[in-house]
C-alpha cells in the first residue's frame, strides 16, 4: 500500500524529478519532509477519494494525522476501506 501511496503522490502532483523511490515511508509530507504545501494536500486528498472510494473530512484531527507521512496515509486509507 505505501507503494500505491508513493506512485500516487507523484502522479497526482506531477512532482518533477521525483519518483516514487525517492520518498522515504517515514519523511513528513509537508515542511521540510516531501515539501508539500495545502493546495498539494487538497489535489491528493481528492486522488485518494477518488482511487479508493473513502471520504475525508478536511477538518478531522485523524485525517490531519493520515498526512503526516506515507506510512500514516497507507495505513489510514486501509483502515478507511475495512470499514
Amino acid at each position: 500500500m505505501e507503494q500505491e501511496v508513493k506512485e500516487l503522490i507523484v502522479k497526482t502532483l506531477s512532482l518533477e524529478g521525483v519518483s516514487a523511490a525517492d520518498i522515504a515511508s517515514d519523511a513528513p509530507l509537508f515542511g521540510d519532509g516531501l515539501g508539500l504545501d495545502s493546495i498539494d494536500a487538497l489535489e491528493l486528498g481528492v486522488a485518494i477519494q477518488k482511487t479508493y472510494g473513502i471520504k475525508l473530512e478536511g477538518g478531522d484531527a485523524e485525517t490531519k494525522a493520515a498526512f503526516a507521512s506515507v506510512k500514516a496515509l497507507a495505513s489510514f486509507i486501509q483502515a478507511r476501506r475495512k470499514s
